[in-house]
């Protein structure tokens, strides 16, 4: 009997799986050591992670990641790498990027002036390095007490943020300039450390709607979306933006927390929603929707999540920061390696973490699934894990808030990039953020969203360029 990856994911899944949404993990691993497979499958990574030398490695994985980003076609990144080689590319890259600054915030230590700390996620794979950071040992390892909190929304986040109940946090990349520029909330200026992940998302639409592919064919209908300050919102406009669509007034883009996508999409409250993973895959895995189109496929390498603070929190307590830091470059680097992917579906699946099955995570992660469709995928980089937060994808959301009327009047895109995005400023200390001017070439790759190059010197050119817009 053959199975599609969906079936072979549901035959494997009884009533009474472990894995299950509402229940609690309960079964002892298959070694019997440990209290779960989780348990077991974190032991694993932890062993991994401490035979690794982390120092070599985080540089590499920094290295990586910036090569990456600047060349992001493989055969063109690998032909730079052959022709110059790999100490005269990074010599290179170096007198334009922040390459040592931000290894040596992954390296060196200070006496960690705050060490009981809250950080808030919400249960969605973006967090995974944040996530993952935590049975795994990592913030203990900085010296840290960490208590990670599963929080229920975006505003919630904001809110607890805002009132200084959580020390740092997952945020919707977008978020720490919305919050910077007092929209939505008081004026409060925040900073992202790293990006959380890239790709990881889709447009997923209600099985009813397999005829309706091409997005010209979506007047009328209602699609929800995490926070208006995000990727997933900014991506959905553009998409349908790009079909000749109005968003604001041939569909309705509504609001709707992450976890409680699945069930709306079920009971007919929206046609589709452009969501964070796992629920994509979850909707597919109950059998109410189909992935009509990742999120990769319109920008890839876009960001998604951040991991960040405030402004002051970091000024206050800038050692603590670093070890934030550096563990969450470590579970980043973890996550990157395919090798660990199935691993940690085991690991954050769990009900503290993201309350999934396995198997829904393990299709997200692996990047091999199946579409809703009849079809079974495999992309990699389905959802991937970049931690470097340039400045010109800051740049890009300021654009797209000014497009849509979030924001009026002039906007310095630069300064805000740079106040937020914490490229250039990656210092041991941190206690200038403000105050040293970084490299003006740094921290600014062009990227193509769509198959329009965004450059960004030239945001406002950039905005004008559209038909549709509110600006």
């Amino acid at each position: 009997m053959s199975f599609t990856l969906n079936e072979e994911a549901r035959a494997m899944s009884s009533p009474h799986d472990p894995y299950d949404a509402d229940r609690p993990l309960t079964l002892r691993c298959a070694c019997g050591a440990h209290a779960s497979a989780a348990d077991h499958a974190a032991a694993e990574l932890r062993a991994r992670a401490d035979t690794a030398d982390f120092e070599a490695e985080s540089n590499a994985f920094v290295e990586a990641a910036l090569v990456k980003a600047l060349f992001p076609q493989d055969a063109v990144r690998r032909r730079f790498l052959l022709a110059v080689g790999r100490r005269s590319a990074m010599a290179a890259i170096a007198s334009v990027l922040p390459i040592a600054p931000l290894q040596a915030m992954a390296q060196e230590k200070g006496a960690l002036e705050k060490k009981d700390l809250k950080i808030g996620f919400i249960p969605i794979t973006c967090a995974t390095p944040l996530i993952m950071a935590h049975p795994l040992g990592f913030y203990s390892k900085q010296g840290l007490n960490v208590e990670v909190v599963k929080t229920a929304g975006w505003a919630l986040i904001r809110d607890k943020m805002l009132n200084k109940e959580y020390d740092a946090t997952h945020f919707l990349s977008p978020m720490p300039l919305a919050i910077t520029l007092g929209l939505g909330a008081n004026a409060t200026p925040m900073r992202v450390a790293t990006i959380q992940n890239t790709n990881g998302q889709a447009i997923t639409l209600a099985v009813k709607h397999k005829d309706k592919r091409n997005a010209k064919d979506w007047k009328g209908f209602k699609f929800a979306v995490p926070f208006e300050y995000s990727m997933h919102n900014f991506l959905l406009r553009y998409y349908v933006a790009e079909a000749g669509l109005d968003p604001d007034k041939d569909i309705q883009i509504r609001v709707v927390p992450p976890p409680e996508m699945v069930a709306n999409l079920r009971a007919g409250n929206i046609d589709g929603f452009l969501g964070p993973d796992p629920f994509n895959q979850r909707a597919v895995f109950e059998e109410v929707g189909f992935i009509h189109i990742l999120s990769k496929e319109l920008w890839n390498g876009h960001p998604c999540c951040a991991f960040g603070t405030s402004a002051e929190f970091i000024e206050k307590n800038p050692n603590t920061f670093a070890a934030l830091y550096r563990a969450v470059l470590t579970s980043a680097a973890m996550a990157r390696e395919a090798k660990n992917r199935e691993l940690i579906a085991k690991v954050i699946s769990p009900q503290q973490y993201l309350n999934q099955p396995e198997t829904v995570l393990a299709q997200v992660l692996t990047g091999k699934f199946a579409d809703g469709l009849g079809n079974v995928k495999t992309v990699p980089d389905r959802a991937d894990f970049d931690p470097i937060p340039w400045q010109s994808m800051a740049v890009w959301m300021l654009t797209q808030m000014k497009r849509w009327g979030y924001v009026k009047g002039d906007v310095d895109y630069r300064k805000i990039a740079q106040q937020v995005f914490l490229l250039t400023d990656a210092t041991r200390q941190m206690k200038a953020l403000d105050k040293k001017a970084p490299d003006p070439k740094a921290g600014y790759p062009k990227f193509t969203v769509m198959g329009k190059v965004f450059d960004p010197e030239k945001p406002e050119a950039y905005v004008s360029s559209f038909a549709i817009k509110r600006a």
